[in-house]
């Protein structure tokens, strides 16, 4: 059999397996088949933990022994970096009792990132650097909007509006595939209060999510560097909860939950039996 967890941080959910041993064969179509919310467990992605040593390539500031996120999204394509996913993944770590610290490093194709796992199931964690790039726009439902855009180790388009209600993010936002040649992540968002955002997002790969992490630490760089400012923290309200968000000159801290809702085991003969 083949162990699985099922969590999610502000509803962003996941499927996690512990993979100690990087005996896992993780294709695109198990990873899809995984996701599935008929078929399926039902994620919008899945997360591998393994040691550092068994992925190629990868930042050289990750070492081999660290244990390492390896994200998937929902599609089966690799990502570099899930801020959400990042808190599930440190607090099974802290649980499962494969760290002796409640502070570490969890590495990612984005680098490695230190986390805090708090008693209360919070957790902190250094997103890194979230650069301003530069500018462009995403269109949604015939509308064309404005956008900046924000590297969080993965691409993102942050985009102001009046309203999230009348958005319709069934559809995949059109965006320049020159300024972001690899597919981005679409935040929309609107400024309620100097210290407070709404946001909701459409994440490659996946769709319409009910939170994402980078893409909470890209609104609150985003809405800082159209007011003229390049430090400063905020809440995120998203349809999944509430995170705080610091963006520093350096670094990108951002806190929030990491919930647990299942754990049991995958058959062995759906797994082999899932076509390439």
């Amino acid at each position: 059999m083949i162990p699985f967890v099922k969590g999610h941080g502000t509803e962003n959910d996941f499927v996690l397996l512990p993979d100690l041993d990087a005996a896992l064969d993780l294709t695109a179509a198990r990873v899809r088949a995984l996701c599935d919310r008929h078929a399926g467990l039902g994620a919008d992605g899945v997360l591998r933990v393994v040691r550092a040593k068994a992925i190629d390539p990868r930042p050289s500031d990750v070492d081999d022994d660290a244990w390492f996120m390896d994200y998937r999204n929902a599609d089966g394509s690799i990502a570099e970096m899930c801020g959400n996913g990042v808190r599930v993944f440190a607090r099974y770590l802290v649980d499962a009792g494969l760290v002796a610290h409640n502070e570490f490093l969890v590495g990612s194709r984005a680098g490695a990132r230190p986390v805090v796992v708090g008693p209360d199931g919070d957790v902190a964690v250094d997103m890194g650097p979230a650069r301003v790039t530069g500018e462009s726009t995403a269109t949604v439902g015939g509308r064309t909007l404005a956008g900046i855009a924000v590297d969080v180790g993965n691409p993102h388009l942050v985009c102001a509006v009046d309203r999230l209600d009348d958005l319709d993010l069934t559809v995949p936002p059109a965006y320049d595939h020159a300024v972001f040649p690899d597919g981005v992540n679409v935040e929309f968002v609107v400024v309620e209060a100097p210290d407070r955002v709404r946001m909701r997002v459409h994440e490659r790969g996946v769709g319409e999510t009910r939170s994402c992490g980078t893409g909470t630490v890209a609104a609150v760089a985003g809405v800082l560097h159209g007011g003229g400012t390049r430090t400063g923290a905020a809440t995120v309200e998203i349809p999944g909860g509430r995170v705080r968000v610091e963006v520093g000159e350096s670094t990108s801290v951002l806190t929030g939950p990491a919930v647990f809702v299942a754990r049991g085991e995958l058959d062995r003969a759906w797994w082999d039996g899932i076509p390439e």
